[in-house]
């Protein structure tokens, strides 16, 4: 029956048939992500963790600081960072969340004022949706019961990330060995470089996306002290966050800041606010990503719209947190492996009988 198909008819099916298991193991991955996503979003966090935090270790190391020791003060150091950072942070959006929210719900008034009728509608609609007494009641008791549930298992995923970053740092220089002792020589020095080319490519977005998110968040801050726009503070710790959302967070947090500077200070201090804000995000795509992401992260606009999206429906806010990273990786690992499959297939053609594979390099988690 296979002989008496015409020859394009068997290639679209052989194409069909590639295409429907690449599917089928894609939407697998997807499905045991998900399904063990209080074990794999800690690994993921603790990989992210552990590329920006790798080059303390040799440092250390040359300072005659035992591995265990020197992973162990870089754990200690990363816990009292994100710790501050994120009492200032939270101290700052406690301090600044009553003013930002009466400005929201005034420019939300003045909106509807100059949407009238329609306005009258929108306003009419949220009322309403709000609830009556007991089932708001309801709502808020399944919300602090979920809410306890959501903290014990934030508490355990921030646990189990520190663990990991700890012995990521102490014994990542073996991972290449290990990959060699389990895996014949061509396979294991391929696995290594598109581990290391992933392991960069985390690297590099996490010091360029933290170093741009603050620098963002210094001058958003400075412009809107500068307009006298209430919750500055807050409003910068807003554009931080949103940073490493790409497109979406750094809409969402400017928006946010829009809304404020419109019902504290009318048009036209919302009109300098929206100019700072679109100022700082022209300067951000083109002079601060390319000059400090540089080639680390090469991802396309669109790329990177569809994977923060695609994460978003998996994981909510921390999939969308940890898309562009994750995708960044599968890319570079994409790169390496189509540069061996032709670097192989040129070797082959010169007829030298080599095997495509690279020459050892510096091994990486």
């Amino acid at each position: 029956m296979r002989d008496r198909l015409p020859p394009p008819v068997r290639l679209a099916a052989a194409w069909s048939a590639a295409v429907i298991l690449f599917i089928a193991v894609a939407a697998f991955v997807v499905y045991a992500f998900v399904a063990l996503r209080a074990a794999t979003i800690p690994v993921i966090i603790s990989l992210l963790a552990t590329s920006l935090l790798y080059p303390v270790m040799p440092w250390l190391v040359e300072h005659h600081v035992r591995r265990g020791l020197a992973a162990g003060l870089t754990c200690a150091v990363l816990v009292l960072a994100v710790g501050g950072v994120l009492a200032l942070l939270v101290n700052s959006l406690v301090h600044s969340a009553p003013e930002i929210a009466s400005a929201l719900t005034e420019a939300g008034e003045r909106i509807a004022e100059w949407l009238g009728p329609l306005g009258d509608r929108i306003q009419q609609g949220i009322q309403q949706s709000a609830g009556s007494g007991s089932t708001l009641v309801t709502q808020v008791a399944n919300g602090v019961i979920s809410g306890l549930g959501f903290v014990t298992q934030l508490a355990t995923g921030g646990v189990l990330a520190l663990a990991l970053v700890f012995f990521f740092l102490r014994d990542g220089h073996r991972s290449g060995d290990l990959v060699r002792d389990v895996l014949p020589p061509a396979q294991a020095e391929t696995v290594v470089a598109c581990g290391r080319q992933a392991f960069n490519a985390m690297a590099g977005f996490m010091r360029g996306t933290t170093l741009i998110a603050a620098i963002d968040a210094v001058f958003i801050t400075i412009g809107l002290v500068v307009l006298g726009v209430p919750g500055a503070p807050g409003l910068g710790a807003l554009v931080f966050l949103g940073a490493y959302i790409p497109f979406i967070g750094a809409f969402l947090s400017g928006t946010v800041a829009v809304l404020v500077a419109l019902a504290d200070g009318g048009l036209g201090t919302a009109l300098w606010a929206l100019g700072v804000v679109l100022a700082v995000q022209a300067v951000e795509g083109n002079v601060l990503q390319p000059l400090i992401q540089s080639r680390t992260v090469e991802l396309h606009p669109a790329t990177i719209m569809i994977a923060v999206v695609a994460g978003a429906g998996v994981a909510g806010i921390i999939g969308a947190l940890l898309a562009v990273p994750v995708c960044a990786a599968g890319m570079g690992i994409v790169s390496v492996l189509r540069g061996r499959t032709g670097e192989g297939g040129r070797r082959g053609r010169r007829g030298d009988g080599g095997t495509g594979t690279a020459q050892p390099g510096p091994v990486t988690p």
